[in-house]
C-alpha cells in the first residue's frame, strides 16, 4: 500500500519504520525543517517494553538507557533538602528504561527502511476520503493519492481535526501548564535534581548526561496561546512567576526567556471513542494523548505503531478490520494511562503552602520507615 504519514515525532517514524519493513511505500511529511530532539529524558515502561522488543529496537534503546540522579529532592527556599523524591517512583517497576528523547529519535530515523521517506518542511493542507483513498493536498502545493493516512502528528494534530473536528470536542484540560529550557552554564552539572514549590507553582532543575534543563510547572485554567509563538508562551510563563523570589525562581527565569529552544505546553488529554475514520487513523498522542503527568505518552506511541503495523498484516491490508482490531488491543493501555495523572499532579504541585508541607512531610517519613 501508498501509505502517508504526518508527522515525524516518535509515533511517526514508529509507524513508518513498521510499515515501511512490512513492504508499504511510506511517506512522512513533516512540518518542521528537521527533526525536533529536544526534551528531557522519556520513559519507557509496561508492555511498551515487549512492543520496542518485538520491533527489534530494545538492543538498542538499552545501550543508551540512562539513569537520572537517584533522587529528587525538594527543596526549600535556601536550597536545602526538605524530602526526597526516588525517581522509580514515577514508574511502573525497576524495569522501566529511560532514554534521551534525541537518542530514541535517532534510533527510529537511522533505521528507516528503504520504502519509507521523510519529506521535511511540508504538511498536510486538506484531505478527501474516498472509498478507493484519500487524495491529500500538501501545502508546498503537491497533491497525492495514498491508501491510508496516519495522523501521528502530536496532541495538536491538524490531520485530527480535519477528519474528528475541533479540539474542543476531545481535548481535556487537566489543568497544569509546563515548560523547559535550558541551563547552559551551570556550575553543578552532576549535582541533583531538585524541585521547590511555591502554592500551585513549580520551579525546578534536572541534570542529565552533563546537561542542565530549568523545568516549570503550574496550575491554572485554561489559558487561550498560540504554540507556535514563542515570545506569547514566555510571556505567560513570566507573568506566572512574577514576584516569585525564592530559591533559583529568578535565575531559572532569566534562562528560560533567553533560552531559544523554550518549550511550553499544556497538560491535556485528547479522548476519543474512536481513532480511526474511513483510512485515517491516529497514532499516538494525535489519538489518545494521555498528557505528560502520566510519563506514558512515549510507550504509548511506540505500541500504537507496533499493534497497528501488526493487525494490518494480520487482516491482510483489510483497513477497517485493522483500524477496529489496533481500537480494540490498545484502549486498555490507553485508559490506564489516561487515568494515573492525578496522584501525579497533587505530588507535584500542592496548591496551598499547608499541602506543601504535609506532602514534605509524608515523603520524609516513607523515607525513614523505609
Amino acid at each position: 500500500m501508498n501509505i502517508l504519514v504526518s508527522g515525524a515525532g516518535i509515533a511517526g517514524l514508529a509507524s513508518a519504520r513498521e510499515l515501511g519493513r512490512q513492504g508499504h511505500d511510506v511517506t512522512v511529511v513533516e512540518s518542521g525543517r528537521d527533526l525536533r530532539l529536544a526534551g528531557t529524558p522519556i520513559d519507557i515502561r509496561g508492555s511498551a517494553i515487549q512492543a520496542a522488543a518485538d520491533m527489534g529496537l530494545l538492543p538498542a534503546i538499552l545501550e543508551r538507557r540512562i539513569r537520572m540522579s537517584e533522587f529528587t529532592q525538594f527543596v526549600d527556599s535556601a536550597g536545602e533538602p526538605v524530602a526526597w523524591l526516588p525517581i522509580a517512583e514515577m514508574g511502573d517497576s525497576d524495569d522501566d528504561i529511560e532514554i534521551l528523547r534525541e537518542d530514541l529519535m535517532c534510533i527510529l530515523a537511522d533505521d528507516l527502511p528503504a520504502t519509507a521517506t521523510v519529506r521535511f518542511e511540508d504538511c498536510i493542507e486538506s484531505l478527501t476520503d474516498t472509498t478507493d483513498g484519500v487524495d491529500v493536498h500538501f501545502r508546498s502545493g503537491r497533491t497525492g493519492r495514498y491508501d491510508l493516512v496516519l495522523g501521528a502528528d502530536g496532541q495538536h494534530s491538524a490531520v485530527r481535526r480535519m477528519v474528528f473536528g475541533p479540539d474542543g470536542e476531545h481535548l481535556r484540560h487537566l489543568g497544569v501548564y509546563a515548560a523547559l529550557a535550558d541551563i547552559p552554564d551551570d556550575e553543578d552539572s552532576d549535582g541533583p535534581n531538585r524541585l521547590h514549590n511555591v502554592p500551585g507553582r513549580m520551579a525546578g532543575i534536572f541534570r542529565y548526561q552533563g546537561k542542565t534543563v530549568a523545568v516549570f510547572q503550574f496550575l491554572s485554567e485554561p489559558i487561550e496561546y498560540d504554540y507556535r509563538d514563542l515570545a506569547a508562551q514566555k510571556r505567560i510563563l513570566a507573568d506566572v512567576f512574577s514576584g516569585c523570589v525564592s530559591w533559583r525562581i529568578p535565575e531559572l527565569l532569566d534562562a528560560a526567556l533567553a533560552d531559544p529552544g523554550f518549550y511550553f505546553t499544556a497538560a491535556s488529554q485528547i479522548r476519543l471513542q474512536s481513532w480511526h475514520r474511513g483510512r485515517v487513523v491516529l497514532v499516538g498522542d494525535a489519538g489518545y494523548c494521555p498528557a505528560f503527568l502520566s510519563g506514558r505518552g512515549t510507550s504509548l506511541a511506540l505500541k500504537g505503531a507496533r499493534v497497528l503495523a501488526e493487525e494490518l498484516a494480520r487482516s491482510e491490508g483489510d483497513h477497517r478490520v485493522a483500524f477496529s482490531a489496533y481500537d480494540r488491543r490498545l484502549r486498555p493501555d490507553v485508559t490506564h494511562a489516561q487515568n494515573t495523572v492525578e496522584s501525579g499532579r497533587a505530588r507535584i504541585l500542592p496548591d496551598t503552602w499547608d499541602a506543601i508541607a504535609a506532602r514534605d512531610a509524608e515523603l520524609r517519613a516513607r523515607v525513614n520507615t523505609a
